[in-house]
């Protein structure tokens, strides 16, 4: 198909050199095309040595194609062309392949319309981007990608920090024209800038979200997808350059194992989500365990891998903070459990929602619910439910299966209603429920026993007093009573020893009744001084010449 029309002021000379690219031709003139082209004028020396012959040349190969060379060929005939942001960098890539010299020299005219119109906006900057991405590698051995790139990169940090339009990131949509490998290259620019991290976020959850929208909503093949997803993947800054929300991480992360991406992409993918995953939400983390239709549970492999990648890194930086204890103050630490409680709270109210799901496995709930340590939560109620809500949703199991379900949580760190709950809780297995009923009984054993403790020191003395004055007690009234009895015995045998007539028996007697009373004048505490002897008692009124006294030895009895 021929291209030329009124542009060549020539046509009644006839055409003695024809320029084919692809589908188009070009009939032009040697005396027109070698004084200017180089190339030109080199491909046509190597072909014939003749100067007056006919010369047909491919140049299929130009960078641009067809288009870029006719505008070439219209600048070459002085014909009027227009450049524009979409055709500078063809141009440009032209004119270097045709090795236009002076005075045609397109290219010097394209570097400065790039100059002073093509990269002084961000649109057009992102259009004469977009361009080259069809005129590799020529394009960016001439230095166009690197200037526009970096146009691009000057231009999102102005608006960034002095917005010219409303709403102050409207920047973020123009980016979505870009490839993958285009964007990073606006990402290496705004590195080199030393941009703030916040506009790399901003810059790289647009351009990834908008590209994400494009994947799900496009109905092109799987191999499509997975190829443009993974791509954005790779393009993504690191956290350290710039932290990506976690929810959109978790949205990316769903799209790439929907679309069954490569392993490295999920794997990079779950790294970043658990770099972050003190940020999300239990929605974030149920989007990603849902399956692509998202009303099933399927993907729990996922996030269990997700939660122990986060688990690592705490323990990484748990010891970390250690080490540098003295200079940081534990403050890493203080931190690091602050930001394990919070997940394992998000994990445990996860796995209270994927535990409705009938079709869920003992070994899919109890990976996710157990992929936090145990240690890490200050109480287990909110596991203690989620276990129940999986027993009340799965009431076949048996009791082997149901203790491995309760293995995930610790009874001992029910609170005082859960054990509660739970040692009236049929469903549970007999095993955790002899748990829960033995904790109550040990804490109320251990807190009576502490009771013991803080009264011992101030009435074990008081009650050791009380025991020691009762048992002296008993024995003082123990002793009271036998002394009353032999009153009375003696009382009744007065009268019959008045009459004196038979002193043999009197004697033995008063001596054995003396004897008695001695023996009880000495056991009793509680009388000092001294007794008298009971045998004057028994010699009646004509015997007081013959009364004595005994006067027993003082001697100290103890009555302990």
């Amino acid at each position: 198909m021929d291209r030329i029309t009124q542009w060549v002021s020539s046509q009644e000379v006839p055409a003695d050199l024809t320029i084919r690219i692809a589908d188009s031709s070009f009939p032009l003139h040697k005396a027109v095309m070698v004084p200017r082209c180089g190339y030109i004028r080199r491909a046509i020396a190597a072909a014939t040595k003749d100067p007056s012959a006919a010369v047909e040349l491919d140049l299929s190969s130009l960078p641009g194609g067809a288009d870029a060379f006719e505008k070439a060929a219209r600048y070459c005939y002085g014909a009027n062309f227009e450049i524009t942001a979409r055709n500078a960098a063809a141009l440009r890539c032209a004119a270097a392949f045709l090795d236009m010299q002076h005075p045609a020299d397109l290219a010097r005219r394209v570097d400065e319309f790039l100059a002073q119109a093509g990269l002084r906006a961000l649109p057009s900057a992102v259009t004469v981007l977009r361009s080259c991405e069809a005129l590799l590698p020529a394009a960016e051995e001439l230095g166009v990608v690197r200037r526009a790139a970096d146009a691009v990169a000057l231009r999102i940090c102005n608006e960034a920090l002095f917005p010219t339009r409303s709403p102050p990131g409207w920047w973020t949509a123009e980016l979505a024209a870009l490839s993958p490998a285009s964007f990073q290259k606006v990402v290496t620019a705004l590195r080199c800038r030393r941009a703030d991290p916040e506009v790399l976020a901003n810059a790289a959850s647009a351009y990834a979200e908008l590209t994400l929208a494009e994947v799900l909503a496009d109905p092109r093949d799987r191999e499509d997808q997975r190829a443009l997803l993974e791509s954005v993947v790779d393009v993504l800054p690191s956290a350290a350059d710039a932290p990506i929300p976690a929810a959109f991480l978790c949205r990316l992360l769903h799209a790439a194992v929907t679309t069954e991406a490569s392993a490295k992409t999920c794997r990079d993918l779950e790294l970043r989500v658990a770099a972050v995953l003190d940020q999300a939400t239990v929605g974030d983390l149920l989007g990603v365990a849902l399956d692509g239709a998202g009303e099933h549970v399927r993907n729990t492999d996922t996030v269990r891998r997700v939660i122990a990648a986060f688990v690592e890194r705490q323990a990484a930086a748990s010891e970390g903070g250690r080490s540098r204890r003295a200079s940081l103050s534990g403050g890493a630490e203080l931190d690091s459990g602050a930001a394990m409680e919070k997940v394992a709270k998000t994990v445990d109210e996860l796995a209270a929602e994927i535990a409705t799901e009938e079709s869920l496995a003992i070994s899919k709930f109890v990976g996710v619910a157990g992929a936090v340590p145990k240690e890490a939560r200050a109480s287990h109620d909110c596991l203690y439910r989620a276990v129940d809500i999986y027993l009340k949703t799965h009431p076949e199991l048996d009791e082997i299966e149901r203790e491995k379900v309760c293995s995930v949580m610790d009874p001992l760190k029910l609170s005082y209603q859960a054990r509660l709950h739970a040692s009236q809780n049929k469903r549970l297995p007999l095993q955790a429920v002899l748990s829960a009923l033995y904790y109550d009984q040990l804490k109320l054993r251990s807190a009576a026993g502490a009771g013991d403790d803080d009264t011992q020191s101030a009435a074990g003395k008081a009650r050791a007093q009380a025991r020691a004055d009762a048992s002296l007690a008993r024995e003082n009234e123990a002793l009271r009573s036998e002394l009353a009895r032999m009153r009375a015995y003696l009382s009744g045998v007065q009268p019959s020893k008045g009459s004196g007539s038979s002193p043999s028996p009197a004697a033995k007697k008063t001596s054995f009744l003396g004897s008695v009373s001695r023996t009880l004048s000495r056991l009793n505490p509680f009388k000092g001084g001294w007794a008298k002897d009971t045998a004057s008692v028994a010699d009646g009124r004509d015997g007081r010449k013959d009364m004595h006294v005994v006067r027993p030895k003082r001697r100290r009895s103890s009555i302990s």
